[in-house]
C-alpha cells in the first residue's frame, strides 16, 4: 500500500470533525503522559538505584487495570463515555500537580511515587475502555480501522517526543517540570471533550445499544467475560495478547535499568532508547493506517507477535547501544502492528451491547499483563542481571504464538463472519 493511499486516509478521518478535534486534544495530553512516564522511572531510578524499585513502579502504574478495568468497562457500556473520560482526566490533573509540587519541595520518596502512581493507574485502568469504545462514535464505520491505526501513530509519536522532551527537562533543569507540564496538558484533552459534546451531545454512547433491563455489576462483568472466552476468534486472539503483554512488553518498564546498568548511560540513553520504541511504533501504526480492508488481519497479528520476541531477543543479547537501537526500534514497529491489528479486530468483531466490557479486558491485559511481568523480571534482575529473565519472557512469547498459530484458519473463519455481520 502506498503512502499516498495511507495519507489520504489519515486526512478522511481527520477531517471528521468530531475526531479530528478529538485527535488535537488527546494528541497534546499523551505528549504530557509520555513525559510523566519517563520522568517518573528516572525519579524511581534515581530514589532507588533498584531494578526491584523500577518494577514495582511499574506494577503501581499498571496492575490497577486489573483491578478496576472491568468495572470501567461496565461504566463504558453503561455511561456517558465523555463524562467518564472528562472526570477521569481532572483527576489524573490534578495527581500530576501534586507529584510535580512534592519533587520541587524535596518531599518525594519512592512510597509516596508509589503511592501516586498506583491512584493514577486506577484512574487510567477506569478510563481506558471509555477512550477506546469512543472511537468508533467519532468516525464513520468504514474509517475505523484508520482510525484504531492513526489513534497508535499518534500514541507512539507521543511516545517519541514526550520522552525527548523529559530527557532535555531531566537534563537542564528539574524533573518535577515533567509533571508540571503534563497537568497543564490535560486542559487540551479537556477542552477538545468538551468541543465534541457541543457538536455531538450522543458522541458518548452507541446509538445501537438499547438501555434495557441491566443485571448487577458482577453479572455484566462475567457476561463479558464468557462473551470472549467462548469466542473461537476472540478467545485465542486474548491469549496471545495476554503473554506478550506478560512476557515481552515489560521491556519498555524497565528501560531506565538497561540504560543505566547494560548501556552505561544516564537520560540520554534512556530517552533514545524509549523515543526509539516510538518511531519503530510509528513506523508500524503507519503501515496499518495505510491497509486498504481487514483481510490479513489475523496473519499481521501473528507475524507480528513473532517478530516481538525476535526484536526482543536482540536487544538483550548485546550492550553495544548502536546494535540495541534497530533492535529496540524493530519491536515498537512489531508490537504496535500486533496491538493495532488485535484491537482493530476486536472492534470490528465484538456485539456493540458488549464494547466497553470487551475493550476493557483488551485494556486489563494491556495494562495488567506489563505490571505483573515487570514486577517479576525487576526482581529477578536485582540477582542475575536484567537480560535473562527478558530472554526467557521473549521465548515463552515465542512458543505461545506458534501455539496460537496453529489455529489461525479457525480465527479467520470466526472473525470473518464477524465482521461481515458487524457491516450489515
Amino acid at each position: 500500500m502506498s503512502s499516498t493511499t495511507g495519507f489520504s486516509s489519515v486526512l478522511r478521518i481527520l477531517r471528521q470533525p468530531d475526531y479530528g478535534i478529538y485527535t488535537l486534544g488527546n494528541g497534546v495530553s499523551l505528549v504530557g503522559l509520555w513525559m510523566q512516564r519517563v520522568a517518573i522511572g528516572w525519579l524511581a531510578w534515581d530514589l532507588t538505584g533498584s531494578g526491584a524499585w523500577l518494577g514495582a513502579v511499574a506494577f503501581a502504574d499498571l496492575f490497577p487495570s486489573v483491578l478496576i478495568g472491568l468495572v470501567g468497562g461496565v461504566a463504558a457500556d453503561r455511561l456517558d463515555r465523555i463524562r467518564v473520560i472528562a472526570f477521569c482526566q481532572s483527576v489524573s490533573m490534578v495527581l500530576a500537580a501534586v507529584l510535580a509540587a512534592l519533587t520541587f519541595s524535596g518531599y518525594a520518596t519512592i512510597e509516596l511515587v508509589i503511592g501516586i502512581v498506583f491512584v493514577n493507574g486506577l484512574v487510567i485502568g477506569f478510563n481506558q475502555p471509555s477512550r477506546l469504545a469512543l472511537v468508533p462514535r467519532l468516525v464513520a464505520n468504514a474509517d475505523l480501522t484508520t482510525a484504531v491505526a492513526f489513534n497508535s501513530i499518534l500514541f507512539n509519536l507521543a511516545r517519541f517526543i514526550g520522552p525527548a522532551l523529559a530527557g532535555l527537562v531531566i537534563v537542564a533543569s528539574d524533573v518535577a517540570w515533567a509533571f508540571v507540564a503534563n497537568a497543564f496538558s490535560y486542559l487540551a484533552l479537556l477542552l477538545a471533550l468538551g468541543a465534541v459534546r457541543r457538536r455531538n451531545p450522543g458522541a458518548g454512547r452507541d446509538s445501537d445499544v438499547v438501555a434495557g433491563a441491566r443485571r448487577g455489576l458482577l453479572a455484566d462483568i462475567g457476561a463479558g467475560l464468557s462473551y470472549v472466552a467462548l469466542h473461537p476468534g476472540l478467545g485465542p486472539l486474548m491469549l496471545l495478547h495476554l503473554m506478550g503483554s506478560l512476557s515481552v512488553r515489560p521491556i519498555v518498564e524497565l528501560m531506565p535499568g538497561f540504560a543505566d546498568r547494560v548501556f552505561g548511560g544516564g537520560a540520554d540513553i534512556l530517552a533514545l532508547l524509549t523515543s526509539t520504541v516510538g518511531v519503530g511504533a510509528m513506523i508500524g501504526g503507519w503501515i496499518l493506517a495505510s491497509r486498504r480492508g481487514r483481510e490479513g488481519l489475523v496473519r499481521l497479528v501473528l507475524i507480528s507477535a513473532v517478530g516481538v520476541s525476535v526484536s526482543v531477543l536482540g536487544f538483550v543479547a548485546t550492550d553495544v547501544i548502536w546494535i540495541a537501537v534497530p533492535a529496540i526500534g524493530l519491536y515498537g514497529l512489531s508490537m504496535v502492528a500486533a496491538g493495532i491489528g488485535t484491537q482493530t479486530i476486536v472492534q470490528l468483531a465484538v456485539d456493540p451491547s458488549m464494547r466497553g466490557r470487551v475493550l476493557s479486558l483488551h485494556g486489563l491485559i494491556f495494562r495488567g499483563g506489563p505490571a505483573l511481568g515487570a514486577l517479576l523480571m525487576g526482581s529477578l534482575g536485582d540477582f542475575v542481571g536484567l537480560r535473562p529473565p527478558v530472554a526467557v519472557g521473549a521465548i515463552l512469547a515465542l512458543g505461545v504464538a506458534a501455539m496460537v498459530a496453529t489455529r489461525a484458519s479457525i480465527l479467520r473463519a470466526s472473525l470473518e463472519i464477524d465482521q461481515r455481520q458487524s457491516d450489515t
